[in-house]
């Protein structure tokens, strides 16, 4: 059982009509997608306008439970609730914030300003996430990624140990732009193994975690 909260369709840079990604989604074992395109300040009600209707029709007709969300990309860390409290108000079940990986400019201080957001759910691709910023997704039960997506996963290991010493809790996601890059168990067991996590976290991470987060999304649904 596939969950993953974190994909692109072509509302952003992903290549796939949302209804495609979806149905290819549910093809591959998915029990749960989000649909979490690229947002800023300018686009965020647009974008989730198109997606909570995608994903009501997809989940009234198929067995998949397909969730309309965002992710905050770039966007100025002083602007990031702002940006958050609004895509909540229009509808995202999933908020994903685009952190500072090792691979894009992002501006320091958006993993800070991210895991501190109660609008926040998920911390993407964190890059070289400090202690510290590590220990607030803690306290505030903000999920942090390990990521499938090339060039974001260099950093899973760092990722990782940062994450299990401060007590945050993690999932894997495939940051899907086509759909080659949608999750697989054996994918899911290469990323959770080459970042060092130790099997007896797997089942935490891809099921009850996976399960904790999915839970609050589907009671954000309307």
């Amino acid at each position: 059982m596939i969950i993953d909260f974190h994909t692109h369709s072509f509302l952003s840079d992903g290549v796939l009509l949302p209804s495609e990604l979806i149905r290819r989604a549910y093809a591959a074992g998915y029990a749960a997608i989000g649909i979490t395109d690229h947002v800023g300040p300018g686009n965020v009600e647009q974008v989730l306008d198109a997606l909570r209707r995608e994903c009501e029709v997809a989940r009234s007709h198929w067995p998949i439970v397909a969730l309309p969300g965002v992710e905050i990309t770039h966007v100025p860390a002083g602007a990031i609730a702002e940006v958050a409290r609004r895509a909540r108000a229009a509808g995202a079940a999933v908020v994903v914030v685009h952190g500072e990986t090792v691979t894009e400019p992002v501006e320091p201080g958006t993993n800070e300003a991210a895991v501190e957001c109660e609008d926040v759910d998920i911390l993407a691709h964190p890059g070289l996430i400090s202690e510290a910023d590590a220990a607030a997704a803690a306290r505030r039960g903000c999920f942090i990624e390990l990521s499938g997506r090339k060039g974001h996963a260099y950093a899973n290991g760092h990722v990782a140990h940062v994450a299990i010493t401060a007590g945050a809790r993690m999932l894997v996601n495939s940051d899907g732009h086509e759909p080659g890059d949608l999750l697989s168990d054996a994918l899911i067991n290469i990323v959770l193994r080459g970042a060092s996590v130790p099997t007896e976290l797997h089942h935490e991470v891809t099921r009850a975690n996976a399960q904790a987060m999915l839970a609050t999304a589907i009671a954000r649904l309307r």
